[in-house]
């Protein structure tokens, strides 16, 4: 058979595509992945259901490939993932025409449904979509935290986290198949090791992926403020192979608005860690993600924000316009700011932002940087520094004056800037 799958959502659902992908091709079907207009026997869609813009999405997609379905060009749609965990039951009635309906955790059962058998023992081998070069490492599932305005805990349960020794084995299988960069992603990459070890493992974690030769970047995504472990910013000092990079999303600043989220956490404490961060590694990357228009917030609140955002000067920022979402202790209010001033707060904030990043990748010019190079264009070769994760940050656009090839680290001498690239030359 041909097998399609169909990503939407986070880097944590691309994860489990791949490891579908691989079960799919061991029983011998040719497998795809966002391949979009394509004819094919079965297609999967790996369905986001986190907040509005992405439940839409989801939704979407799923008509479009039914309308495909009808016209001969697919002949089964299967719907998994976050949006079919949450909503299964009223999306059967809705769309009686799909073939099956499936929850995050159901992949022998999907591998069953189109007629193949679910191999145990490649449990944690992937079919990796990303160039060869990176990858994503999922260390947990679930969270155990309980912000007031996220639906996750209720759709992907509490924290999982996989044994370091299991996490081990799998980016040294993906780093024997060519992988130099290892990207660390959960939900929650800070309460990583407390459901198995009883204690915090990501400085543990770390210390043994380090050990692996051929990685020679580890990334961390999705940092919670509460209970960072400090030492693994010590870590990240020490370590060449750890990025001075990371994604630690705070949400907000404002006192009030922290404690009505259930972040666990005071505008104080959160400065203090943001600044430690800072003067323990003086060139980290901090990456975060803000949320605006939650229920309630003033005028004063969301300029205390901004200023925020202004003075600290974030290397990396998002901003989502807040999303009401039923079975969480925010969605039981009501949502009483505006769309409208939602998405004016926002903008606001990412228009601030794109001074910052120009101010800050100007400051870069003349100064060379180790790049990883992803891509080849017709102009340019595309990059990126340790401080830019694949496809959400900064790219360097490095001239063709010499063969460079894609996977391969080089020294690159920034030449010029814009808001969000960076443009720069091999010299040697």
């Amino acid at each position: 058979m041909k097998i399609n799958i169909i990503t939407l959502g986070c880097s944590k659902n691309l994860v489990d595509s791949e490891y579908l992908l691989n079960q799919f091709k061991a029983n011998g079907h040719d497998v795809f992945h966002d391949q979009y207009e394509i004819a094919t026997d079965v297609v999967i869609l790996n369905t986001c259901g986190f907040i509005l813009d992405a439940k839409q999405e989801s939704i979407d997609s799923i008509l479009h490939y039914l309308q495909l379905k009808a016209n001969g060009i697919v002949k089964k749609v299967i719907v998994m993932g976050c949006l079919s965990e949450r909503y299964r039951e009223e999306l059967t009635k809705e769309m009686p025409d799909v073939d099956g309906f499936f929850g995050v955790w159901d992949h022998q059962e999907i591998v069953k449904a189109v007629g193949s058998i679910y191999y145990h023992e490649l449990v944690n081998d992937r079919l990796i979509t990303t160039p060869s070069h990176f990858a994503f490492l999922k260390i947990s599932e679930g969270c155990n935290r309980a912000c007031s305005f996220c639906a996750i805990p209720g759709i992907r349960g509490v924290q999982q986290s996989r044994s370091i020794e299991a996490l081990v084995d799998e980016a040294e299988n993906l780093s024997g198949r060519g992988a130099r960069e290892m990207i660390l992603i959960a939900q929650d990459l800070t309460s990583y090791g407390t459901d198995l070890y009883k204690k915090k493992g990501l400085a543990d974690l770390l210390k043994s992926l380090v050990k692996i030769d051929d990685i020679d970047w580890i990334r961390m995504h999705y940092a919670y403020p509460t209970g960072f472990p400090i030492e693994v910013i010590e870590l990240m000092a020490r370590e060449s192979k750890i990025c001075n990079y990371l994604d630690i999303p705070i949400q907000h600043i404002n006192d009030r608005l922290l404690s009505e989220m259930n972040r666990g956490h005071s505008r104080k404490k959160l400065e203090n860690l943001l600044f430690s961060f800072r003067e323990k590694v003086p060139d980290v990357a901090l990456r975060t993600t803000l949320l605006v228009g939650y229920p309630g917030e003033t005028d004063a609140e969301f300029e205390e924000l901004y200023d925020f955002v202004k003075h600290f000067k974030f290397d990396r920022l998002g901003v989502f316009p807040y999303s009401h979402e039923e079975l969480t202790p925010a969605g039981e209010g009501s949502d009483d700011i505006p769309q409208e001033l939602k998405q004016e707060r926002m903008e606001r904030i990412m228009e601030l932002q794109q001074e910052i990043s120009l101010e800050l990748n100007q400051a870069k010019i003349g100064k060379e940087y180790k790049v990883i190079v992803d891509e080849e264009e017709d102009d340019f070769y595309i990059g990126r520094t340790e401080y830019d994760s694949p496809e959400v940050d900064n790219t360097v656009l490095i001239t063709k004056s010499k063969k460079l090839k894609t996977g391969e680290f080089y020294n690159v001498t920034i030449t010029d800037s814009q808001e969000f690239d960076l443009f720069g030359e091999v010299k040697s």
